[in-house]
């Protein structure tokens, strides 16, 4: 079992970064299927951690269907570069294609992280999450709150409305939360941390932290926990 993302990775997302065409990249294909590989093999590692404490995330969920390519999508983007510069994994019971909450996992140097939650949810569930708060803001206030949580984890505050959703107050007890657009807590992985031999522990560790945040979302949308 790989556990752990490695150096030669981690360089090669450094040199892509630097050299983001085709010519480079067909000449360093090479590097490219190793980084691909490893990172595929640390992502099966990541799912089958995950099952064994999260009953959402099974042992076979493929994980091809987990992983982003690294080939960008540039039809409607100004940017023309064909790469991107990290690899990512969306864990969850549809892999990385799932309206509901997941596990996320992105390596890029400097810049790794993992997170959980529900990343912009449609529109029904972020009324029912909304819902949720308004009911148990507290439940979630305390899950925030809880050391196991707050000493490891934020809770992102990136996208939020800027007046409070409809049929909601600016003296709600919990608006700050109601005004999120999207439900993710994350936790910043130093690349020594990804690449060290307790690699896999780590981000395994961050997940459990976020796991009775994930759970309140689950309950949110309906999700029998």
């Amino acid at each position: 079992m790989v556990r752990s993302i490695s150096p030669n990775t981690f360089a090669f997302l450094s040199a892509i970064a630097e050299n983001n065409n085709r010519e480079w990249f067909q000449a360093h294909r090479e590097d490219y299927e190793q980084a691909w590989q490893n990172m595929k093999d640390f992502a099966q590692a990541v799912i089958e951690g995950l099952s064994e404490t999260d009953r959402f995330i099974s042992s076979d969920i493929p994980v091809s269907k987990c992983v982003f390519r690294i080939y960008r999508d540039t039809r409607f983007s100004k940017d023309k570069t064909p790469y991107k510069t990290w690899l990512g994994a969306g864990i969850s019971t549809a892999g990385r294609k799932l309206n509901g909450p997941e596990y996320y996992l992105h390596v890029q140097p400097g810049k790794s992280f993992v997170a959980g939650g529900y990343w912009r949810p449609e529109k029904e569930h972020l009324a029912a999450i909304r819902q949720e708060i308004d009911y148990n803001g507290d439940k979630l206030a305390e899950i925030l709150a809880d050391p196991t949580f707050s000493r490891h984890c934020q809770l992102d505050r990136d996208e939020i409305l800027k007046r409070p959703p409809m049929g909601y107050t600016a003296d709600h007890p919990h608006i700050d939360l109601l005004k999120l657009k999207s439900f993710t807590a994350s936790k910043h992985l130093g690349d020594e941390v990804l690449s060290a031999p307790d690699g896999l522990d780590a981000v395994l560790t961050a997940f459990r932290q976020m796991y009775t945040f994930k759970l309140f979302l689950h309950e949110a949308v309906g999700e029998e926990i």
